[in-house]
């Protein structure tokens, strides 16, 4: 005896070789045994054998017309047999009745199975409703074949030329036209992206890292709304003729500086910021743009603002025009150049120069300034303030000390990055130089000052610190945003707010609000300022700013590399000279492009060396490259303290560098 049964949804046949109660020991073709219930029997059959039952009932099931035998069914429920013996007319034949449930069984869509070898044909507005989902899906299926097609021609069909950017970095997958981009990449065997730009849905690499940052930080555009430009009360006009230092590219300018020679014999300086915090209130409009943005973020050749550039324009401190600003003014005493006093005042400063470092770096030099060398605006206040910086250096070198940090190293290399018509000039600048130490000490101490401000006054504000955190070295290193009062260790002060670019980060337009209540109110100002002691809000601020500043900087950090990329090309850069940072860890002498070579010999820190370039992606920003000859002497080692800072020193060097060089 043969039987045809179901064994874990499908059909089989096999030969009896004994029974045991409800239990079958049945041969299959194969030899294999296999223990079948009686349940699961669906016929007995003596002939023909099991291998051409199956085969005979295959071709019968093929030969069966779906719609007649929907017809035949009826609406009730029923047994396999008892349908047999309707369709063919007669008692079917094994090869029949297993033909007819092979059929009944593939076709779910005409046929609800209601249990073992019974089924429910299914009712008319549901099968035409279930056949046109199959059309349907059937011309999708052609439609995605041709979309996979023209992808594999490099040709983006015109229905995912709109789509082009969600199907990357924000996909529908279940969607025909991923489908149809999954399909085509892996039958290419290349990444969505490559086949993407291939076929001329992105235009180059560097709009596809511009587009992908933008899809998940600004979805809905980098415009601005329309808005009101806020008015300012009327100020008094502080007696000074200050000066701006910058890059060339800088547009919003947030801070400049003044001397005066006091009568006396003692010296005021002057620390202007910028003061939209005069004009936007929170809350408003204006702040919720920016509360949205958070900070303006900066690329090599671009950058998108945090504030309209109607208002940059407006309280820029721009050469030639009288602007709001915040000012703290130092006094200090020339013989040691201590400082005797400090008071914040909101005014009008008179700008009278925008000074770029561009033009002036070859000529401020520190050995030009000790001789009092070159002719250039502001000469005399700048070799004062020259004078003061370096006092203000060495008093924070101490303070570093004092919490058990080694000295800072400040003869590192900077790089700025220029790009025009897609043309790439990186620039190296050794950091340190006299206009970037006046000004990144001068914004250190405003911040310092400004800091201490808030906390005498029981005023909260937004505050950077580093050190003396738990864990490790590393975590207790690492610069942390409170809104308390607390040392930056780094930087050598006992408190450290960002106030000094309110046009370009939202933490110092905060502060900048909370500044004016107490130097406008006094005692009073923990119940006029903006934020009060444990505003959750402020939090909430400091949570946000966070994540969206090391976004952008690792934004930042990606473009770099990709401009550093591009100037490889450019100038056909093929062999190179490097130095080694640490173990395979190396970075260019020329630009700022870090190189990873594993399986390089060890080599101490510092050691230069030359590379052959071998390749290098713009797309995944990877390079590789493999090593030529090693050199290492006294030079390399001096450059490489140049070009590594010690683990204390990174975050508070970057500190520094953010108050003195905007990266445009």
């Amino acid at each position: 005896m043969n039987l045809f049964f179901e064994e874990s949804g499908d059909f089989k046949a096999g030969t009896v070789l004994s029974q045991q109660g409800e239990a079958y020991q049945v041969e299959m073709q194969t030899g294999k045994r296999t223990k079948v219930k009686a349940r699961d029997v669906l016929l007995q059959f003596a002939a023909p054998e099991p291998v051409q039952l199956m085969a005979d009932a295959q071709a019968i099931a093929d030969d069966i017309d779906l719609d007649f035998l929907w017809e035949v069914a009826g609406g009730e429920e029923f047994g396999f047999a008892e349908l047999g013996a309707e369709y063919f007319g007669h008692t079917p034949r094994p090869d029949e009745a297993a033909g007819l449930l092979l059929r009944l069984h593939s076709a779910p869509v005409y046929f609800y199975k209601k249990g073992k070898g019974r089924y429910k044909a299914a009712p008319e507005a549901s099968l035409k409703a279930a056949l046109t989902g199959i059309e349907k899906k059937k011309q999708q299926a052609l439609i995605q074949a041709q979309y996979a097609e023209e992808l594999k021609s490099h040709r983006l069909p015109e229905a995912m030329k709109p789509l082009a950017l969600q199907l990357l970095f924000k996909p529908d997958k279940n969607s025909i036209e991923y489908k149809a981009l999954e399909t085509a990449s892996a039958e290419l065997q290349t990444s969505p992206q490559r086949l993407m730009l291939a076929a001329g849905g992105i235009g180059s690499p560097k709009e596809l890292h511009l587009a992908k940052f933008l899809f998940e930080h600004f979805p809905k555009g980098t415009g601005f709304p329309s808005i009101d430009l806020p008015t300012v009360a009327a100020l008094p006009v502080a007696d000074v003729r200050a000066f701006s230092i910058d890059d060339v590219t800088t547009t919003e300018i947030d801070d400049a500086l003044s001397v005066v020679h006091l009568a006396d014999g003692k010296v005021r300086v002057g620390i202007h910021i910028a003061a939209p915090a005069l004009g936007i209130k929170r809350g408003d409009a204006i702040d919720a743009i920016a509360r949205q943005r958070l900070s303006t973020v900066y690329m090599p050749g671009d950058k998108i603002t945090m504030l309209p550039d109607e208002l940059v324009d407006a309280f820029t401190l721009a050469e030639g025009k009288t602007c709001p600003a915040v000012s703290l003014y130092a006094t200090l005493d020339p013989a040691d150049w201590s400082v005797v006093s400090t008071e914040t005042r909101a005014e009008s400063v008179p700008i009278a120069a925008n000074l770029r470092h561009n033009d002036l770096d070859e000529l401020v030099t520190e050995e030009n300034l000790a001789a009092g060398a070159g002719e250039y605006a502001h000469k005399d206040e700048i070799a004062l303030l020259w004078q003061w910086a370096q006092v203000l250096e060495k008093a924070r070198m101490a303070k570093r000390e004092s919490f058990g940090l080694k000295p800072e190293q400040t003869n590192r290399v900077d790089f700025n990055f220029y790009v025009e018509d897609d043309v790439v000039s990186i620039l190296r600048r050794k950091r340190g130089a006299p206009l970037d130490k006046i000004v990144a000490e001068l914004m250190i101490f405003a911040n310092s000052t400004w800091g201490k401000l808030m906390h005498d006054h029981g005023v909260p504000g937004i505050y950077r610190s580093q050190g003396g955190g738990g864990g490790g070295w590393a975590a207790k290193m690492q610069v942390r945003m409170v809104t308390h009062a607390a040392p930056h260790q780094g930087l050598g002060v006992d408190q450290y707010a960002w106030s000094t670019s309110p046009l370009r980060r939202y933490t110092d337009l905060v502060n900048q609000w909370q500044i004016l209540a107490c130097a406008e109110h006094g005692v009073t100002a923990p119940l006029v300022a903006p934020f009060k002691p444990k505003d959750a809000d402020l939090f909430a601020i400091v949570s946000a700013f966070d994540a969206a500043y090391s976004a952008y900087a690792d934004f930042q950090s990606g473009m770099e590399r990709y401009w550093c990329l591009r100037w490889l090309a450019q100038e056909n850069a093929r062999q190179v000279d490097a130095v080694v940072l640490k173990d395979e860890v190396l970075r260019l002498v020329d630009i700022p492009l870090i190189i990873r070579l594993p399986g390089m010999p060890q080599a101490a820190r510092g050691a230069h060396v030359k590379l052959d370039l071998i390749r290098w992606d713009e797309v995944d920003l990877t390079i590789e490259a493999r090593l030529i000859e090693m050199t290492t002497g006294p030079a390399d080692i001096e450059e490489a303290s140049a070009l590594v800072a010690e683990d204390e020193d990174a975050a508070s060097e970057e500190e520094a560098a953010a108050e003195s060089v905007q990266q445009q």
